[in-house]
């Protein structure tokens, strides 16, 4: 869409951050009564990593855990793995082009809960890869009971990637999602009886799931496909084929080619 800004800032060496600014200060102007909000959150920082830290620290401090700490782990984070700021500005701009109700990056990282409770899963999952598994439970209840979202932080999730309103999702312990993935609300990729092992789906690139839809046990999920609202998937599906109903089975006619991106999901039965 041409509303996704692909620019390179020179000062801070992100995409969009000069645009984010733009966005808070346009924002602050029409809106005094947002304008302490928007500088604590936004105009008050240099750089997205320090932005992006300060929001997520406002959301998930606790009286078991202030802002500060929480803050300071995710500036720890991003510095250890700033590659997790790409992932941001690519799940941002998978926002911006997918979602029609988005009008420009302000919202996402301020206000959607599908966008945050991502970014605090990196978070928590860089901590799970660096054996601290007890902050990292933390971060996931927290996650969890602030957005709906229950992502486990041994989940590994690409980059790309949007989730729609958010409420209801949950992504288990040895589930994966490749790039550019588009999900609903409700939707969960779970595991299948008490076995320990490799237990979840293993969903491919560019994959649309619609609302409520259910992925269950370790599956493959090929690239490009489509699952229906309210499916319930139990068995692999094939790349760029779409299933529906329950148990869910292939629907005749074509699937469009980048279902994620288009985020067509009718259903050409004819």
């Amino acid at each position: 869409m041409s509303n996704v800004i692909d620019i390179q800032d020179e000062n801070t060496g992100h995409p969009i951050w000069s645009h984010l600014r733009q966005e808070a200060a346009n924002a602050a102007a029409t809106e005094p009564t947002l304008a302490s909000m928007l500088n604590a959150v936004i105009l008050n920082h240099d750089n997205i990593p320090d932005a992006l830290s300060y929001i997520l620290a406002t959301k998930i401090g606790d009286e078991n855990m202030s802002s500060m700490q929480v803050r300071e782990i995710c500036s720890d984070t991003f510095t250890a793995r700033p590659e997790i700021i790409d992932q941001a500005i690519n799940d941002a701009q998978a926002v911006l082009s997918r979602d029609p109700a988005a009008k420009g990056y302000l919202q996402p990282f301020l206000f959607y809960k599908g966008f945050l409770a991502l970014q605090a899963y990196r978070v928590g999952h860089y901590l799970w890869s660096e054996g601290r598994q007890a902050l990292a439970y933390f971060f996931q209840s927290r996650i969890s009971e602030l957005f709906s979202v229950d992502i486990h932080p041994a989940a590994k999730i690409g980059q790309g990637i949007m989730i729609d309103h958010a409420t209801d999702i949950v992504i288990g312990e040895t589930a994966s999602v490749g790039d550019d993935v588009s999900m609903l609300h409700g939707v969960t990729l779970g595991g299948t009886g008490a076995n320990e092992q490799d237990r979840h789906p293993k969903v491919g690139k560019g994959v649309l799931i619609g609302a409520g839809a259910k992925i269950l046990g370790n599956i493959e999920i090929g690239e490009f496909a489509r699952i229906a609202a309210c499916s319930v998937v139990l068995k692999d599906v094939p790349a760029g084929c779409t299933v529906a109903g329950v148990p869910a089975k292939p629907v005749a006619g074509e699937c469009c080619p980048e279902p994620a991106k288009s985020m067509n999901q009718m259903l050409e039965t004819d």
